[in-house]
């Protein structure tokens, strides 16, 4: 096997959330591209169309919808995901959601329902998912964090602190599964083109603000993630867990 046959996916089942648009559609395609045959969810937006377009470049791929803002979604979409493919060999935890309003008027609704998508769902797929990976003693695990993982951000207190947590989570599941043949890791995103930083592109100080504080002097694209996930979820990382790894354009080195 040479070193580029070991980011082959061939055979492996992925279930990527969030994935009808954005991040999580560019890395449920890369991969797809790569030879997974992936799971793709979608719940605001249905990932039908995703899925098609992976279809039709000639690879596999089902939509799936759930609503992860409730205690039961993951449930569902976990029996749901394993009905199609019989099993999970990559899991992505890509959804999220984010809400903006200064912390004083933040309210507690708005606050719950952030941590329920962003942390508890991404908690319960990967207790759902890795409980089935440890069993056939093999699995990769990808959450999707933020540089708001590391940074407290404005005005998105909610948004924050979820993905320190998500940070910290990745770490904890990773001290108790990497020898047992399951690795955890996460990917955290910078400045990327997606629905949830519209109004920060739309804001000519904060977009000025932003690109000057970026060393590569540009936003992320979506596809910018594709090699990161295909590396992370490939039998090339085997020794790698428990990592946060920043896709940012070189913000946290400034």
């Amino acid at each position: 096997m040479t070193v580029l046959d070991r980011f082959r996916l061939d055979g492996k089942t992925a279930l990527v959330t969030g994935a009808a648009s954005g991040l999580g559609a560019a890395i449920a395609t890369a991969l797809a591209q790569a030879g997974a045959n992936v799971l793709v969810h979608g719940h605001r937006r249905p990932a039908d169309a995703i899925a098609a377009s992976i279809r039709a470049a000639g690879g596999d791929a089902q939509a799936l919808s759930a609503d992860l803002s409730i205690a039961a979604g993951a449930d569902s979409l976990f029996q749901a995901a394993e009905s199609v493919f019989g099993r999970i060999d990559i899991l992505v935890n890509n959804a999220g959601a984010i809400h903006r309003a200064n912390a004083e008027e933040y309210a507690l609704a708005d606050w719950q329902r952030i941590l329920d998508i962003n942390l508890t769902s991404v908690f319960r797929l990967a207790q759902l998912c890795g409980a089935a990976m440890l069993v056939r003693g093999v699995g990769k695990i990808i959450n999707v964090a933020s540089l708001l993982s590391f940074q407290g951000g404005i005005r998105v207190p909610a948004y924050a602190a979820s993905k320190g947590a998500v940070a910290q989570l990745t770490k904890a599941l990773s001290n108790e599964w990497a020898g047992r043949g399951v690795q955890v890791n996460a990917i955290a995103p910078g400045y990327f083109r997606t629905e949830n930083t519209q109004a920060l592109q739309k804001d000519e100080v904060r977009n000025r603000q932003i690109l000057e504080r970026i060393p590569a002097g540009r936003w992320g694209e979506p596809e910018d993630l594709a090699g990161a996930a295909v590396f992370l979820a490939s039998s090339a990382s085997n020794y790698i867990t428990g990592e946060i790894l920043t896709v940012d354009g070189g913000w946290m080195a400034r």
